[in-house]
Protein backbone atom coordinates (compact mmCIF):
# COMPACT_ATOMS: atom_id res chain seq x y z
CA UNK A 1 0.00 0.00 0.00
CA UNK A 2 1.37 3.41 -1.01
CA UNK A 3 2.73 5.54 1.83
CA UNK A 4 0.92 8.87 2.16
CA UNK A 5 1.91 12.28 3.46
CA UNK A 6 -1.38 14.14 4.07
CA UNK A 7 -1.34 17.90 3.55
CA UNK A 8 -4.23 19.65 5.26
CA UNK A 9 -5.07 22.72 3.20
CA UNK A 10 -5.75 25.93 5.09
CA UNK A 11 -5.90 27.99 1.91
CA UNK A 12 -2.33 28.88 1.00
CA UNK A 13 -1.60 29.24 -2.71
CA UNK A 14 1.65 27.42 -1.84
CA UNK A 15 -0.15 24.29 -0.63
CA UNK A 16 0.27 22.63 -4.00
CA UNK A 17 3.95 23.55 -4.03
CA UNK A 18 4.36 21.55 -0.81
CA UNK A 19 2.65 18.60 -2.48
CA UNK A 20 4.91 18.91 -5.51
CA UNK A 21 8.10 19.10 -3.44
CA UNK A 22 7.13 15.90 -1.62
CA UNK A 23 6.40 14.06 -4.85
CA UNK A 24 9.77 15.18 -6.19
CA UNK A 25 11.21 13.10 -3.37
CA UNK A 26 9.30 10.03 -4.68
CA UNK A 27 6.88 10.13 -1.77
CA UNK A 28 3.15 10.29 -2.49
CA UNK A 29 1.41 13.38 -1.11
CA UNK A 30 -2.31 14.06 -0.98
CA UNK A 31 -3.94 17.46 -0.39
CA UNK A 32 -7.00 17.16 1.83
CA UNK A 33 -9.50 19.62 3.40
CA UNK A 34 -8.18 21.16 6.61
CA UNK A 35 -11.18 19.84 8.58
CA UNK A 36 -11.05 16.21 7.42
CA UNK A 37 -12.00 13.95 10.38
CA UNK A 38 -9.12 12.14 12.04
CA UNK A 39 -11.05 8.90 11.47
CA UNK A 40 -10.76 9.44 7.71
CA UNK A 41 -7.01 10.01 7.98
CA UNK A 42 -6.67 6.68 9.78
CA UNK A 43 -7.84 4.95 6.58
CA UNK A 44 -4.74 6.18 4.74
CA UNK A 45 -1.34 4.51 4.98
CA UNK A 46 -0.33 7.66 6.79
CA UNK A 47 3.34 8.44 7.41
CA UNK A 48 2.98 12.09 8.34
CA UNK A 49 0.78 15.19 8.29
CA UNK A 50 1.62 18.70 7.10
CA UNK A 51 -0.51 21.68 8.12
CA UNK A 52 -0.30 24.24 5.30
CA UNK A 53 -0.16 28.00 5.41
CA UNK A 54 -3.24 30.09 4.78
CA UNK A 55 -4.61 33.63 4.45
CA UNK A 56 -6.57 33.60 7.72
CA UNK A 57 -5.47 34.79 11.14
CA UNK A 58 -5.85 32.25 13.96
CA UNK A 59 -6.92 35.22 16.09
CA UNK A 60 -10.00 35.81 13.92
CA UNK A 61 -13.39 34.45 14.86
CA UNK A 62 -14.24 31.27 12.93
CA UNK A 63 -10.70 30.91 11.58
CA UNK A 64 -10.17 27.38 10.22
CA UNK A 65 -9.19 24.64 12.68
CA UNK A 66 -8.38 20.97 12.07
CA UNK A 67 -9.98 18.10 13.94
CA UNK A 68 -8.20 18.16 17.33
CA UNK A 69 -7.91 14.37 17.21
CA UNK A 70 -5.25 14.57 14.49
CA UNK A 71 -2.77 15.39 17.28
CA UNK A 72 -3.50 11.97 18.80
CA UNK A 73 -2.90 9.88 15.66
CA UNK A 74 0.70 9.13 16.63
CA UNK A 75 2.23 10.27 13.33
CA UNK A 76 4.82 13.04 12.80
CA UNK A 77 3.46 16.47 11.98
CA UNK A 78 4.89 19.61 10.36
CA UNK A 79 3.15 22.98 10.57
CA UNK A 80 4.01 25.67 8.00
CA UNK A 81 3.26 29.36 8.69
CA UNK A 82 -0.47 29.33 9.59
CA UNK A 83 0.11 25.65 10.34
CA UNK A 84 2.61 26.61 13.08
CA UNK A 85 0.19 29.10 14.57
CA UNK A 86 -2.82 26.79 14.61
CA UNK A 87 -0.72 23.93 16.01
CA UNK A 88 0.72 26.20 18.69
CA UNK A 89 -2.64 27.63 19.70
CA UNK A 90 -4.52 24.29 19.76
CA UNK A 91 -1.80 22.60 21.83
CA UNK A 92 -1.80 25.27 24.54
CA UNK A 93 0.49 28.02 23.26
CA UNK A 94 -0.34 31.63 22.42
CA UNK A 95 -0.37 33.69 19.22
CA UNK A 96 -0.33 37.46 18.84
CA UNK A 97 -0.21 40.06 16.11
CA UNK A 98 3.36 40.75 15.05
CA UNK A 99 4.70 44.21 15.77
CA UNK A 100 6.60 43.87 12.50
CA UNK A 101 4.93 41.77 9.82
CA UNK A 102 7.28 39.53 7.90
CA UNK A 103 6.74 39.46 4.14
CA UNK A 104 9.61 38.47 1.90
CA UNK A 105 13.08 37.28 2.80
CA UNK A 106 14.28 36.83 6.36
CA UNK A 107 17.44 35.46 7.97
CA UNK A 108 16.91 32.22 9.88
CA UNK A 109 19.41 31.38 12.62
CA UNK A 110 19.40 27.97 14.32
CA UNK A 111 21.47 26.37 17.06
CA UNK A 112 21.10 22.69 16.20
CA UNK A 113 21.03 20.68 12.98
CA UNK A 114 19.99 17.32 14.38
CA UNK A 115 16.40 17.18 13.10
CA UNK A 116 14.80 19.46 10.52
CA UNK A 117 18.04 21.26 9.75
CA UNK A 118 20.24 18.17 9.45
CA UNK A 119 23.17 18.77 7.06
CA UNK A 120 22.36 22.49 6.83
CA UNK A 121 24.40 25.40 8.16
CA UNK A 122 23.09 28.49 9.92
CA UNK A 123 22.07 31.12 8.83
CA UNK A 124 19.62 30.49 5.98
CA UNK A 125 17.77 33.03 3.84
CA UNK A 126 14.10 32.04 3.99
CA UNK A 127 10.75 33.28 2.69
CA UNK A 128 8.20 34.70 5.13
CA UNK A 129 4.56 35.66 4.61
CA UNK A 130 2.74 36.25 7.90
CA UNK A 131 1.28 38.92 10.13
CA UNK A 132 0.88 36.86 13.33
CA UNK A 133 3.53 35.13 15.40
CA UNK A 134 3.76 32.54 18.15
CA UNK A 135 4.31 34.36 21.46
CA UNK A 136 4.22 31.35 23.80
CA UNK A 137 5.18 27.79 22.94
CA UNK A 138 2.95 24.85 23.91
CA UNK A 139 4.14 22.53 26.67
CA UNK A 140 6.75 20.07 25.44
CA UNK A 141 8.04 22.30 22.61
CA UNK A 142 11.35 24.08 22.31
CA UNK A 143 12.55 26.75 19.90
CA UNK A 144 15.16 25.58 17.40
CA UNK A 145 15.42 28.69 15.18
CA UNK A 146 14.59 32.39 15.05
CA UNK A 147 14.39 35.25 12.56
CA UNK A 148 14.74 39.00 13.03
CA UNK A 149 11.09 39.38 14.10
CA UNK A 150 10.19 35.91 15.32
CA UNK A 151 11.70 34.23 18.37
CA UNK A 152 9.95 30.98 17.49
CA UNK A 153 10.55 30.71 13.74
CA UNK A 154 11.00 26.94 14.11
CA UNK A 155 9.87 24.79 17.03
CA UNK A 156 9.83 21.09 17.86
CA UNK A 157 8.36 18.59 20.27
CA UNK A 158 10.87 15.83 19.74
CA UNK A 159 8.94 13.28 21.81
CA UNK A 160 5.74 13.53 19.77
CA UNK A 161 7.64 14.27 16.52
CA UNK A 162 5.78 17.57 16.07
CA UNK A 163 7.61 20.32 14.18
CA UNK A 164 6.57 23.73 12.90
CA UNK A 165 8.05 26.52 10.79
CA UNK A 166 7.02 30.16 10.58
CA UNK A 167 8.52 30.43 7.07
CA UNK A 168 7.78 28.59 3.81
CA UNK A 169 10.37 25.88 3.04
CA UNK A 170 8.46 24.77 -0.06
CA UNK A 171 9.12 27.87 -2.18
CA UNK A 172 12.26 28.31 -4.24
CA UNK A 173 13.04 31.55 -2.35
CA UNK A 174 13.85 29.61 0.85
CA UNK A 175 17.46 28.49 1.02
CA UNK A 176 17.71 24.83 2.02
CA UNK A 177 13.93 24.43 1.87
CA UNK A 178 13.94 21.14 -0.03
CA UNK A 179 16.51 19.70 2.41
CA UNK A 180 14.21 20.63 5.29
CA UNK A 181 11.32 18.84 3.62
CA UNK A 182 13.51 15.78 2.94
CA UNK A 183 14.60 15.70 6.57
CA UNK A 184 10.95 15.65 7.63
CA UNK A 185 10.08 12.90 5.14
CA UNK A 186 13.01 10.56 5.62
CA UNK A 187 14.63 11.32 8.99
CA UNK A 188 11.41 11.98 10.91
CA UNK A 189 8.58 10.17 9.06
CA UNK A 190 10.72 7.27 7.81
CA UNK A 191 9.36 7.35 4.24
CA UNK A 192 10.88 4.93 1.72
CA UNK A 193 10.94 7.04 -1.50
CA UNK A 194 9.36 4.24 -3.52
CA UNK A 195 6.54 6.10 -5.31
CA UNK A 196 6.98 6.60 -9.06
CA UNK A 197 4.95 7.53 -12.11
CA UNK A 198 5.12 3.94 -13.39
CA UNK A 199 3.01 2.90 -10.40
CA UNK A 200 0.22 5.27 -11.43
CA UNK A 201 -0.50 3.68 -14.81
CA UNK A 202 -1.98 0.31 -13.69
CA UNK A 203 -4.13 2.02 -11.03
CA UNK A 204 -5.29 4.70 -13.48
CA UNK A 205 -6.15 2.13 -16.15
CA UNK A 206 -8.17 0.02 -13.71
CA UNK A 207 -10.00 3.10 -12.44
CA UNK A 208 -10.89 4.15 -16.00
CA UNK A 209 -12.09 0.64 -16.86
CA UNK A 210 -14.19 0.38 -13.69
CA UNK A 211 -15.69 3.83 -14.25
CA UNK A 212 -16.45 3.54 -17.94
CA UNK A 213 -17.42 -0.11 -18.29
CA UNK A 214 -18.69 -0.72 -21.84
CA UNK A 215 -19.62 2.92 -22.47
CA UNK A 216 -17.97 5.18 -25.03
CA UNK A 217 -15.75 8.15 -24.18
CA UNK A 218 -15.10 11.26 -26.23
CA UNK A 219 -12.08 13.41 -25.60
CA UNK A 220 -11.43 16.98 -26.64
CA UNK A 221 -7.99 16.69 -28.19
CA UNK A 222 -6.11 19.96 -28.48
CA UNK A 223 -2.66 18.67 -29.32
CA UNK A 224 -1.30 19.95 -26.02
CA UNK A 225 0.48 17.81 -23.45
CA UNK A 226 -2.44 17.26 -21.08
CA UNK A 227 -5.08 16.11 -23.56
CA UNK A 228 -2.52 14.04 -25.48
CA UNK A 229 -1.47 12.12 -22.37
CA UNK A 230 -5.12 11.58 -21.43
CA UNK A 231 -5.77 10.24 -24.95
CA UNK A 232 -2.90 7.76 -24.69
CA UNK A 233 -3.90 6.66 -21.19
CA UNK A 234 -7.58 6.15 -22.02
CA UNK A 235 -6.79 4.39 -25.29
CA UNK A 236 -4.58 1.95 -23.39
CA UNK A 237 -7.42 1.37 -20.91
CA UNK A 238 -10.42 0.98 -23.23
CA UNK A 239 -9.08 0.92 -26.82
CA UNK A 240 -11.65 1.73 -29.49
CA UNK A 241 -14.22 2.85 -26.92
CA UNK A 242 -12.45 6.22 -27.19
CA UNK A 243 -13.16 8.80 -29.88
CA UNK A 244 -11.07 11.97 -30.01
CA UNK A 245 -12.79 15.17 -31.08
CA UNK A 246 -10.63 18.02 -32.33
CA UNK A 247 -12.48 21.32 -32.42
CA UNK A 248 -10.94 23.99 -34.60
CA UNK A 249 -12.40 26.98 -32.80
CA UNK A 250 -10.36 29.64 -34.57
CA UNK A 251 -8.42 30.30 -31.36
CA UNK A 252 -5.52 27.94 -32.07
CA UNK A 253 -1.84 28.57 -32.77
CA UNK A 254 -0.51 28.71 -36.31
CA UNK A 255 -0.60 25.29 -38.01
CA UNK A 256 -2.20 23.56 -35.00
CA UNK A 257 -4.99 21.89 -36.95
CA UNK A 258 -2.64 20.22 -39.43
CA UNK A 259 -0.21 19.07 -36.71
CA UNK A 260 -2.92 17.41 -34.61
CA UNK A 261 -4.39 15.54 -37.57
CA UNK A 262 -0.97 14.30 -38.67
CA UNK A 263 0.11 13.12 -35.22
CA UNK A 264 -3.03 11.53 -33.84
CA UNK A 265 -4.92 10.58 -36.96
CA UNK A 266 -2.08 9.32 -39.11
CA UNK A 267 0.62 8.38 -36.59
CA UNK A 268 -1.26 7.08 -33.54
CA UNK A 269 -4.23 5.86 -35.63
CA UNK A 270 -6.81 7.12 -33.14
CA UNK A 271 -10.44 7.64 -34.08
CA UNK A 272 -10.03 11.39 -34.63
CA UNK A 273 -12.90 13.57 -35.81
CA UNK A 274 -12.32 17.21 -36.75
CA UNK A 275 -15.02 19.84 -36.26
CA UNK A 276 -14.69 23.24 -37.92
CA UNK A 277 -16.35 25.61 -35.46
CA UNK A 278 -14.44 28.83 -36.12
CA UNK A 279 -17.47 30.93 -37.02
CA UNK A 280 -19.47 29.56 -34.10
CA UNK A 281 -16.86 30.53 -31.52
CA UNK A 282 -15.83 33.88 -32.97
CA UNK A 283 -19.45 34.99 -33.38
CA UNK A 284 -20.14 34.20 -29.73
CA UNK A 285 -17.15 36.28 -28.63
CA UNK A 286 -18.14 39.47 -30.45
CA UNK A 287 -18.08 42.47 -28.06
CA UNK A 288 -16.98 40.25 -25.14
CA UNK A 289 -14.07 41.81 -23.23
CA UNK A 290 -14.21 40.28 -19.74
CA UNK A 291 -11.79 37.29 -19.52
CA UNK A 292 -14.03 35.27 -17.20
CA UNK A 293 -16.96 35.69 -19.58
CA UNK A 294 -14.71 34.57 -22.47
CA UNK A 295 -13.76 31.42 -20.54
CA UNK A 296 -17.35 30.54 -19.74
CA UNK A 297 -18.56 31.15 -23.30
CA UNK A 298 -15.76 29.00 -24.71
CA UNK A 299 -16.35 26.27 -22.11
CA UNK A 300 -20.05 26.22 -22.96
CA UNK A 301 -19.42 26.05 -26.71
CA UNK A 302 -16.95 23.21 -26.26
CA UNK A 303 -19.63 21.23 -24.46
CA UNK A 304 -22.20 22.13 -27.12
CA UNK A 305 -19.88 20.80 -29.82
CA UNK A 306 -19.34 17.59 -27.89
CA UNK A 307 -23.07 17.23 -27.33
CA UNK A 308 -23.58 17.57 -31.07
CA UNK A 309 -21.09 14.76 -31.61
CA UNK A 310 -22.77 12.40 -29.14
CA UNK A 311 -25.58 11.57 -31.56
CA UNK A 312 -23.06 10.30 -34.12
CA UNK A 313 -21.31 7.89 -31.74
CA UNK A 314 -23.03 4.99 -29.98
CA UNK A 315 -23.22 4.68 -26.19
CA UNK A 316 -21.34 7.88 -25.38
CA UNK A 317 -21.57 8.60 -21.67
CA UNK A 318 -18.28 10.31 -20.79
CA UNK A 319 -16.40 13.43 -21.74
CA UNK A 320 -12.69 13.11 -20.95
CA UNK A 321 -10.64 16.20 -20.14
CA UNK A 322 -6.99 16.99 -19.52
CA UNK A 323 -7.64 18.79 -16.24
CA UNK A 324 -4.54 18.85 -14.02
CA UNK A 325 -3.91 19.80 -10.38
CA UNK A 326 -3.07 23.52 -10.84
CA UNK A 327 -6.24 23.96 -12.94
CA UNK A 328 -8.35 22.74 -10.05
CA UNK A 329 -6.50 24.64 -7.34
CA UNK A 330 -6.58 27.96 -9.20
CA UNK A 331 -10.21 27.54 -10.23
CA UNK A 332 -11.96 26.60 -7.01
CA UNK A 333 -11.20 25.62 -3.44
CA UNK A 334 -10.78 22.01 -2.45
CA UNK A 335 -13.96 20.99 -0.61
CA UNK A 336 -13.86 22.48 2.86
CA UNK A 337 -10.80 24.63 2.12
CA UNK A 338 -10.60 28.41 2.34
CA UNK A 339 -8.37 28.68 -0.74
CA UNK A 340 -8.97 31.84 -2.77
CA UNK A 341 -10.07 31.50 -6.38
CA UNK A 342 -7.55 33.00 -8.82
CA UNK A 343 -9.29 32.27 -12.12
CA UNK A 344 -11.71 29.79 -13.61
CA UNK A 345 -10.43 27.11 -15.95
CA UNK A 346 -12.66 26.10 -18.86
CA UNK A 347 -12.27 22.46 -17.79
CA UNK A 348 -13.27 23.26 -14.23
CA UNK A 349 -15.23 26.43 -13.64
CA UNK A 350 -16.93 27.06 -16.97
CA UNK A 351 -18.97 23.91 -17.49
CA UNK A 352 -22.68 24.63 -17.97
CA UNK A 353 -25.21 22.70 -15.90
CA UNK A 354 -26.93 21.47 -19.07
CA UNK A 355 -23.93 19.29 -19.99
CA UNK A 356 -25.25 15.86 -20.93
CA UNK A 357 -22.04 13.88 -20.38
CA UNK A 358 -20.27 12.61 -17.27
CA UNK A 359 -16.74 13.90 -16.74
CA UNK A 360 -13.67 11.67 -16.84
CA UNK A 361 -10.52 13.44 -15.58
CA UNK A 362 -7.82 10.80 -15.06
CA UNK A 363 -4.85 13.16 -14.48
CA UNK A 364 -6.52 15.79 -12.32
CA UNK A 365 -4.26 15.03 -9.34
CA UNK A 366 -1.00 15.44 -11.29
CA UNK A 367 1.23 18.45 -11.86
CA UNK A 368 2.40 19.37 -15.36
CA UNK A 369 5.84 17.79 -15.08
CA UNK A 370 4.25 14.64 -13.65
CA UNK A 371 1.91 14.55 -16.66
CA UNK A 372 4.98 14.68 -18.90
CA UNK A 373 6.57 11.79 -16.98
CA UNK A 374 3.37 9.81 -17.35
CA UNK A 375 3.36 10.51 -21.09
CA UNK A 376 6.93 9.25 -21.29
CA UNK A 377 5.89 6.00 -19.61
CA UNK A 378 3.05 5.73 -22.15
CA UNK A 379 5.47 6.09 -25.08
CA UNK A 380 4.60 9.59 -26.31
CA UNK A 381 7.41 11.43 -28.17
CA UNK A 382 9.51 14.14 -26.50
CA UNK A 383 8.61 16.79 -29.09
CA UNK A 384 5.01 16.51 -27.90
CA UNK A 385 5.68 16.08 -24.18
CA UNK A 386 8.07 19.02 -23.96
CA UNK A 387 5.65 21.38 -25.66
CA UNK A 388 4.83 24.48 -23.64
CA UNK A 389 1.45 24.72 -21.87
CA UNK A 390 -1.38 26.29 -23.86
CA UNK A 391 -4.58 27.60 -22.21
CA UNK A 392 -7.84 25.77 -22.83
CA UNK A 393 -9.58 28.95 -24.07
CA UNK A 394 -6.69 29.33 -26.53
CA UNK A 395 -5.72 32.70 -27.94
CA UNK A 396 -8.95 34.26 -26.67
CA UNK A 397 -7.22 34.94 -23.35
CA UNK A 398 -4.08 36.19 -25.08
CA UNK A 399 -6.01 38.89 -26.93
CA UNK A 400 -6.70 41.54 -24.33
CA UNK A 401 -10.26 42.79 -24.59
CA UNK A 402 -12.52 41.91 -27.53
CA UNK A 403 -11.46 38.99 -29.73
CA UNK A 404 -11.38 39.83 -33.43
CA UNK A 405 -10.17 37.68 -36.33
CA UNK A 406 -7.75 40.45 -37.34
CA UNK A 407 -6.19 40.43 -33.86
CA UNK A 408 -5.93 36.64 -33.85
CA UNK A 409 -4.05 36.58 -37.15
CA UNK A 410 -1.58 39.18 -35.89
CA UNK A 411 -1.09 37.23 -32.65
CA UNK A 412 -0.63 33.89 -34.43
CA UNK A 413 2.08 35.29 -36.68
CA UNK A 414 3.91 37.04 -33.83
CA UNK A 415 3.74 33.95 -31.62
CA UNK A 416 5.12 31.73 -34.38
CA UNK A 417 8.13 34.04 -34.75
CA UNK A 418 8.81 33.97 -31.00
CA UNK A 419 8.70 30.15 -30.85
CA UNK A 420 10.82 29.81 -33.99
CA UNK A 421 13.54 32.06 -32.60
CA UNK A 422 13.52 30.30 -29.22
CA UNK A 423 14.02 26.98 -30.99
CA UNK A 424 16.72 28.43 -33.28
CA UNK A 425 18.61 29.68 -30.24
CA UNK A 426 18.11 26.41 -28.30
CA UNK A 427 16.15 28.20 -25.58
CA UNK A 428 12.71 26.63 -26.08
CA UNK A 429 13.35 23.59 -23.88
CA UNK A 430 15.05 25.71 -21.21
CA UNK A 431 11.94 27.76 -20.34
CA UNK A 432 8.59 26.72 -18.92
CA UNK A 433 6.34 28.76 -21.19
CA UNK A 434 6.69 31.36 -23.93
CA UNK A 435 3.97 33.22 -25.80
CA UNK A 436 2.82 36.55 -27.19
CA UNK A 437 -0.07 38.68 -26.00
CA UNK A 438 -1.99 41.04 -28.30
CA UNK A 439 -2.64 44.48 -26.80
CA UNK A 440 -5.30 46.55 -28.61
CA UNK A 441 -3.19 49.64 -27.97
CA UNK A 442 -1.95 51.67 -30.91
CA UNK A 443 1.36 53.45 -30.48
CA UNK A 444 3.20 55.90 -32.69
CA UNK A 445 6.17 54.62 -34.69
CA UNK A 446 8.24 55.24 -37.78
CA UNK A 447 8.78 52.80 -40.65
CA UNK A 448 10.89 54.17 -43.45
CA UNK A 449 9.96 57.83 -43.70
CA UNK A 450 6.35 57.34 -42.68
CA UNK A 451 4.60 57.70 -39.37
CA UNK A 452 2.80 54.56 -38.17
CA UNK A 453 0.08 53.98 -35.60
CA UNK A 454 0.12 50.21 -35.01
CA UNK A 455 -0.69 47.68 -32.30
CA UNK A 456 1.49 46.39 -29.45
CA UNK A 457 2.66 42.82 -28.81
CA UNK A 458 3.79 41.75 -25.34
CA UNK A 459 6.24 38.85 -25.10
CA UNK A 460 5.93 36.61 -22.03
CA UNK A 461 8.61 33.99 -21.26
CA UNK A 462 8.80 32.40 -17.80
CA UNK A 463 10.78 29.88 -15.79
CA UNK A 464 8.85 27.59 -13.45
CA UNK A 465 8.81 24.11 -11.97
CA UNK A 466 5.10 23.54 -11.50
CA UNK A 467 3.20 26.67 -12.69
CA UNK A 468 2.27 27.55 -9.10
CA UNK A 469 5.11 30.08 -8.98
CA UNK A 470 7.11 31.50 -11.89
CA UNK A 471 9.77 34.05 -12.72
CA UNK A 472 10.44 35.88 -15.98
CA UNK A 473 13.16 34.37 -18.13
CA UNK A 474 16.43 36.31 -18.49
CA UNK A 475 16.79 35.75 -22.23
CA UNK A 476 19.85 37.08 -24.08
CA UNK A 477 19.41 40.64 -25.31
CA UNK A 478 20.41 39.64 -28.83
CA UNK A 479 17.60 37.09 -28.93
CA UNK A 480 15.03 39.59 -27.63
CA UNK A 481 16.22 42.13 -30.19
CA UNK A 482 15.83 39.62 -33.02
CA UNK A 483 12.34 38.60 -31.89
CA UNK A 484 11.27 42.24 -31.62
CA UNK A 485 12.77 43.19 -34.98
CA UNK A 486 11.18 40.28 -36.82
CA UNK A 487 7.73 40.81 -35.31
CA UNK A 488 7.68 44.53 -36.11
CA UNK A 489 9.01 44.00 -39.63
CA UNK A 490 7.16 40.83 -40.61
CA UNK A 491 3.79 41.05 -38.87
CA UNK A 492 1.54 43.63 -40.51
CA UNK A 493 -0.14 45.89 -37.95
CA UNK A 494 2.46 45.65 -35.16
CA UNK A 495 4.54 48.72 -34.30
CA UNK A 496 5.89 47.91 -30.84
CA UNK A 497 7.06 44.88 -28.83
CA UNK A 498 7.40 44.88 -25.01
CA UNK A 499 8.79 42.21 -22.66
CA UNK A 500 6.87 41.21 -19.52
CA UNK A 501 9.13 41.03 -16.43
CA UNK A 502 6.43 40.24 -13.84
CA UNK A 503 6.88 37.21 -11.56
CA UNK A 504 4.11 34.93 -10.23
CA UNK A 505 3.07 35.99 -7.66
CA UNK A 506 2.01 38.78 -7.84
CA UNK A 507 1.07 38.28 -11.51
CA UNK A 508 -0.20 35.10 -13.14
CA UNK A 509 1.60 33.45 -16.05
CA UNK A 510 -1.22 34.19 -18.50
CA UNK A 511 -2.43 37.78 -18.72
CA UNK A 512 -6.11 36.88 -18.50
Amino acid sequence: MTEVIAILDFGSQYTQVIARRIRECQVYSKVLPYNIPAEELKKQNLKGIILSGGPSSVLSENSPRPDAEIFNLGVPMLGVCYGLQVMGLMLGGAVEKSTHREYGHGILKFETNKTLFKNLNSPLRVWNSHGDRLSKMPKGFQSIASTENSEYAAIEDINRHFYALQFHPEVAHSQGGLSIIKNFLFEICGCKADWSMAQIIPDAIKKIQDTVGKAHVILGLSGGVDSSVVAALIQRAIGDQLTCIFIDNGLLRKGENEEVQELFGNHFHMDLRVINAKKRFLSALVDVEDPEEKRKIIGGLFIDCFDDSVHKIEQVEFLAQGTIYPDIIESMPIAGSPTSVIKSHHNVGGLPERMKLKLLEPIKELFKDEVRMLGKELGLPDNLLLRHPFPGPGLAVRVIGEVKEEYLEILRDADAILIEELRNGSHYDDVWQAFCVFLPIRTVGVKGDERTHDYTIAVRVVQSEDAMTADWARLPYDLLQKVSSRIVNEVHGVGRVVYDITSKPPGTIEWE
